[in-house]
C-alpha cells in the first residue's frame, strides 16, 4: 500500500502545529536569548519591555513555580538562565504579548547585562581542562595494547567530522492551553511526547497527570525534536500556566538555527594494526565529542558511537574510549544515526589510511575483515543472522564492482583535469534503544460497532511512514481493509510512558504492541464465531473481512461479527504492552546484549571531480540493503534514498561554523548549504537483499530509518579517491565535510605556485581566484 499522508501533504490538507486555528485569547511568546556564549548574569531588566504596547507578561527564572530544570540524563540545563549563561541563544526570559509583532518588538527593550567568562568551543581543549559532561567510557575486546607487537603494519591518524543542522521543514514550536484543575494541554512538535510531559510537570511543580501532550505529525524531526522540543513545550506551558491563557510559541528559521543543538562534531584519534594478509589485528580509537553547554542526549549518543566503533568488521583486539566534552555552544543532540556515523567515519578513515600507506585498495581490507556469523562485537554480543558478506558480495556482483574499477581507472588515465573516484561503504547498525528500559511500547485499539478501528500508540509520524506501517499491521492482523483503520494522534493520556520516536525502533516497538492488541481482539471475535456457528475455532480466520472456516466462507463477516460481539457485551477494546525480549546491557562492564538485531548493507559510490575548479558531482550510489521482509517497500525505499542523500550532505556540503566567541556563522541558508536536486546522485539504485528478516522486527520487516545515512560516508572516500588520482603523493587530512573549497585546497595544497605546472594562464586566474576566496 502507499504512504497514507502524501496526498494530503500535496493538497495542503495535513495539519501541523502552526496550522491549528488560533483560540480566542491566545498570547504569543517570544524568547529573550543570551547574546553572550559564557558569562555571569548580572542584571535582567524587563521594566521597559513591559511598558510596550500589547505586552502582558515577561517571565524569568523567578516565575517558575516548580524546578528550573529540563535536563534528562544529567540535570544540568535550566529552562531559563539563572546566575550564568552558557551559550549564545540560551533562553533568558519569555515575553507574552497579544500579537507576534508585539512580542518580537518587546525583545529589543529587555536589558541583559552579562559579565563575560572564557569561552570554550573546541572539545579537545574542553577535555584538557576537565570540562566533561560525564566520565569517559571505554569499550574493550581482547588486548589491543599487547596486540600491536604482533602487527606487521601499524598506522595512526586523526579524523575530524563536523556537525549538521537538522533543518526540518517545520521549526520548533508548541501551543499550550490551561485546563481545569490547574493543568495544561500542549500541542507540541516533538518526537518525545512523554519527555515534554515529564519535564513540563517538573517545571510547573505538578504531577504528570496534569500535563497532556498531543502530537498529530511533525514536519520532519531527524532527532532534533527528540529532546530539543522540550524547552519550547515547557516554555509555552509555563506561559499558559501563569497567564491562564493559551500561549503559542513557534521559532522562526533563523532563531531555530541559532538556538538549537545539532549533530555532534567529533575530533578523534585512531590507531590500526594489520597482519601480512591485511587482516585487522588491533584497533584503538579515542573520540572527543563536542557536547555543547549541557548534556541533553550526549552521553547516550557517545555510547552508541562506542557500540559501532568497528562498523561491520570483526577486530579481535579493540580499545575505544570516548569523552563527552562540555563547550559553550548550544547543547548538541540526537541526529539520524545517533553517534554511529561519527564512529563509522573514524574506522573507515583508519582503513583508508592503512590502504593508502600500503598501496592497496581500501576495499581489499574492508572485504577481508567483514563480520561473519558468531563473531563478537566489542560489547560481547555475538552476530546472529549476519548478512555483512552477503550484502557486499551482492552489491559487488549486481553492480559489477570490478567493472566500475576499470571504468574509473580508464577515465582517469584519459582525463587530466577530471578524475573519478570509487568507494565501497559497508554498514552494520544495531536496532534498539541502548538503554534497555526504553525498549517497550503500548497500543490501545478500539473496534467500533460499524467495524471501523482506531489505533493509538506512542509512535510519532514525522514523514517516515510509521503510521502507514501501523495501519498495515492492524489491517493484516485483523484481516480487514486498511480503509477501516485510523491511526490516532499521539497523546500521553491515551498511551502513557512512551519512548521517543527514535533509534529506528519506533515501528518495531509500537507495531509489535499493535499486533499483540489486534491478535487478542481477533482471537476474541473468532471464539465468538466458533460458538455462534458451532465451528472448530482452530480452523477459523478472517481474510478480506470474511470469516473463513477451513478456507471456505462461513455464514458471517467482519461487520456481523463485530455487531454480535457488542450485543453479547464482549469487549471490543484492547490495550497491549510489548517489551523487546532478551535485551540486557551492563554499563559498568560495557558488556551485554543491547540490540534486538542488526541491519546490514553495502553501497558503491562513484564521483567525478573537476580538478580545475574543485567542484564535483556524485555520479551514482548503488546500494544492496538488508530490509528483511519489507512491510512496505515503497516507504522503505524512500527512507533509503532520503537517508543516503542526507548522509551525503553531512559528508560534503553541510559545514557548521562557529567562531571563537561561540557565534554561529553558518546561520542561514545563504551560508549553510544542504543537498539540492543537483547535489543528489545522478543514479541512486536500491536493491532489496534477499534475507529472512528477524522475529523481533515487526512482521520480520527490519528497521530502516537510520542505517541508510551511513551510506553517505562512502561519498567522502570516493572524493578522496578522485583527489588522490590527481595528486597521488599529497597527504590528505581526514576532515569532513569535503566541501568544494576543501577539494580545491586539497587539489592545490601549495597554491598558487604549484598551479603553473598544471594549468594554462587563463585556467590559473580562475583557480587562483577560487583559492583566494
Amino acid at each position: 500500500m502507499n504512504h497514507l499522508d502524501p496526498a494530503r501533504h500535496v493538497r495542503g490538507e495535513s495539519q501541523y502545529l502552526d496550522d491549528i486555528p488560533v483560540q480566542h485569547g491566545t498570547l504569543y511568546a517570544a524568547v529573550v536569548e543570551s547574546a553572550v556564549a559564557h558569562g555571569q548574569l548580572l542584571r535582567l531588566d524587563v521594566a521597559a519591555a513591559l511598558e510596550q504596547p500589547g505586552v502582558v507578561h515577561i517571565l524569568t527564572a523567578q516565575d517558575i513555580p516548580g524546578e528550573n530544570q529540563i535536563g534528562g540524563i544529567v540535570p544540568d540545563e535550566p529552562l531559563l538562565a539563572e546566575g550564568h549563561v552558557h551559550f549564545r541563544g540560551q533562553p533568558v526570559a519569555l515575553v507574552l504579548a497579544e500579537s507576534e509583532h508585539a512580542a518580537q518588538a518587546a525583545l529589543r527593550h529587555v536589558r541583559v547585562e552579562v559579565a563575560p567568562l572564557p569561552v570554550l568551543v573546541d572539545p579537545r581543549q574542553a577535555a584538557a581542562q576537565g570540562e566533561l559532561i560525564v566520565p569517559p567510557r571505554t569499550f574493550r575486546l581482547g588486548d589491543a595494547e599487547a596486540a600491536w607487537a604482533g602487527c606487521a603494519h601499524v598506522f595512526e591518524g586523526v579524523a575530524e567530522s563536523g556537525g549538521q543542522e537538522h533543518l526540518y521543514i517545520e521549526t520548533q514550536g508548541a501551543y499550550a492551553f490551561p485546563t481545569e484543575m490547574g493543568g495544561v494541554r500542549i500541542i507540541s512538535s516533538t518526537q518525545g511526547p512523554t519527555a515534554v510531559q515529564r519535564h513540563t510537570a517538573r517545571v510547573l511543580g505538578v504531577g504528570m497527570h496534569q500535563v497532556e501532550v498531543d502530537v498529530t505529525r511533525l514536519g520532519g524531526g531527524f532527532g532534533g525534536k527528540e529532546d530539543q522540543a522540550t524547552p519550547w513545550g515547557a516554555l509555552a506551558a509555563l506561559g499558559a500556566f501563569v497567564a491562564r491563557r493559551p500561549v503559542k510559541l513557534v521559532l522562526d528559521r533563523m532563531a531555530d538555527m541559532r538556538m538549537t543543538g545539532k549533530r555532534h562534531p567529533y575530533s578523534s584519534d585512531f590507531k590500526i594494526g594489520l597482519d601480512e594478509n591485511l587482516t585487522i589485528v588491533a584497533y584503538e580509537a579515542t573520540f572527543f565529542q563536542n557536547a555543547g553547554a549541557a548534556a541533553d542526549l550526549s552521553p547516550a549518543v557517545l555510547e552508541r558511537t562506542l557500540f559501532h566503533a568497528t562498523n561491520t568488521y570483526f577486530i579481535p583486539n579493540v580499545t575505544a574510549t570516548a569523552y563527552s566534552c562540555r563547550t559553550n555552544l548550544p547543547p548538541n543532540t540526537a541526529f539520524r544515526g545517533f553517534g554511529v556515523p561519527q564512529g563509522m567515519f573514524v574506522i573507515e578513515s583508519a582503513i583508508a589510511c592503512a590502504a593508502e600507506r600500503l598501496g592497496v585498495a581500501a576495499s581489499e581490507i574492508q572485504r577481508r575483515n567483514l563480520l561473519r556469523e558468531g563473531d563478537l562485537f566489542p560489547y560481547r554480543q555475538p552476530t546472529e543472522g549476519c548478512h555483512a558478506e552477503q550484502a557486499w558480495d551482492t552489491a559487488a556482483a549486481l553492480y559489477d564492482l570490478p567493472g566500475l574499477r576499470r571504468e574509473v581507472e580508464e577515465f582517469n588515465a584519459a582525463h587530466r583535469l577530471q578524475k573519478k573516484g570509487l568507494a565501497v561503504m559497508p554498514i552494520c547498525f544495531g536496532i534498539s534503544f541502548t538503554k534497555t528500559a526504553m525498549n517497550q511500547a503500548r497500543a490501545l485499539v478500539h473496534i467500533y460497532t460499524d467495524g471501523s478501528v482506531g489505533v493509538s500508540t506512542g509512535a510519532v509520524e514525522m514523514g517516515q511512514g510509521v503510521n502507514t506501517k501501523i495501519a498495515q499491521v492492524a489491517a493484516r492482523t485483523l484481516g480487514i481493509s486498511v480503509g477501516r483503520i485510523k491511526v490516532e494522534s499521539t497523546n500521553t493520556t491515551r498511551v502513557a510512558n512512551t519512548s521517543p520516536s527514535a533509534a529506528s525502533a519506533t515501528a518495531d516497538l509500537n507495531g509489535k504492541a499493535t499486533e499483540l492488541a489486534c491478535r487478542a481482539l481477533r482471537e476474541r471475535l473468532l471464539r465468538l464465531a466458533a460458538t455462534e456457528l458451532q465451528l472448530d475455532y482452530e480452523g477459523l480466520h478472517i481474510e478480506d473481512e470474511q470469516v473463513l472456516a477451513a478456507g471456505k466462507p462461513a455464514d458471517t463477516n467482519w461487520e456481523k461479527l463485530v455487531s454480535a460481539a457488542y450485543w453479547q457485551r464482549i469487549s471490543l477494546s484492547e490495550n497491549a504492552h510489548y517489551a523487546t525480549p532478551d535485551l540486557h546491557f551492563n554499563p559498568e562492564t560495557n558488556q551485554g546484549y543491547p540490540f534486538a538485531y542488526h541491519v546490514y548493507g553495502t553501497a558503491l559510490t562513484t564521483v567525478r571531480v573537476d580538478c580545475l575548479r574543485g567542484t564535483y558531482e556524485v555520479e551514482a550510489v548503488r546500494i544492496a540493503h538488508d530490509f528483511g521482509q519489507s512491510l512496505n517497500p515503497a516507504v522503505d525505499r524512500g527512507q533509503i534514498e532520503g537517508g543516503a542523500v542526507q548522509g551525503i550532505g553531512w559528508m560534503t556540503l553541510e559545514e557548521l561554523v562557529y567562531n571563537e566567541e561561540g557565534r554561529l556563522l553558518s546561520n542561514s541558508l545563504n551560508s549553510y548549504k544542504i543537498p539540492d536536486l543537483y547535489s543528489a546522485p545522478k543514479v541512486l539504485d536500491v536493491h532489496f537483499l534477499d534475507t529472512p528478516g528477524h522475529p523481533r522486527a515487526v512482521l520480520r520487516s527490519k528497521a530502516v530509518g537510520e542505517p541508510p545515512l551511513m551510506y553517505g560516508i562512502g561519498t567522502y572516500f570516493a572524493l578522496r579517491d578522485a583527489i588522490r588520482a590527481f595528486r597521488p603523493d599529497t597527504p590528505l587530512p581526514f576532515s569532513a565535510p569535503m566541501t568544494p573549497e576543501k577539494v580545491l585546497l586539497n587539489l592545490y595544497p601549495d597554491a598558487p605556485s604549484t598551479l603553473h605546472a598544471w594549468t594554462s594562464p587563463a585556467q590559473l586566474n580562475s583557480v587562483t581566484t577560487s583559492v583566494d576566496c
